[in-house]
């Protein structure tokens, strides 16, 4: 791997783990952080905090999934939910027929844990793929946004 390569990566990373400024140099660190971005087999950040390797505040864990607060919420309440075992399932768009049931998984656990955050009145989900979809993370991963009026359209 290139130096610039793991420079690339290494400002990804951190910049899931400090907070970032909010607004528009916000949404522009994290396209530049999803367009530095590349799949790959090393684990990543998010293998490292089902690993308790990284801290996070966990909302929600069961055998298959882990909920937690997003480090840079966009929306008052905003809490990742993620599978455990990442099987080859970087993205959405790379999702064959046996991820149905973890991805079934993923949804129904954001109603639980929307349940949970009080969210009544509504939220919304997203799942960003690809660099041009703003994924970071190459570890499937739902967003649950709540707690304010969401705009449309979004993005």
């Amino acid at each position: 791997m290139s130096d610039e390569t793991q420079k690339s990566r290494l400002s990804v990373l951190s910049s899931h783990l400090t907070r970032l400024p909010p607004a528009s140099s916000l949404m522009a660190s994290e396209k530049e952080a999803a367009l530095a971005a590349a799949p790959s087999d090393s684990p990543t950040i998010f293998d490292k905090i089902i690993n308790k390797e990284i801290p996070a505040t966990v909302v929600y864990e069961d055998d298959k999934v882990l909920a937690f607060r997003d480090i840079a919420p966009q929306a008052p309440t905003h809490i990742l939910i993620i599978p455990k075992s990442k099987d080859g399932l970087t993205g959405l768009s790379k999702a064959e027929e046996r991820h149905c049931e973890i991805l079934g998984c993923l949804l129904y656990t954001a109603k639980l844990v929307a349940k949970q955050e009080g969210l009544d009145d509504g939220f919304r989900i997203v799942i960003n793929d690809g660099p041009k979809g703003c994924q970071s993370v190459y570890h499937i991963h739902v967003h649950l946004l709540g707690g304010r009026q969401m705009n449309w359209p979004p993005g």
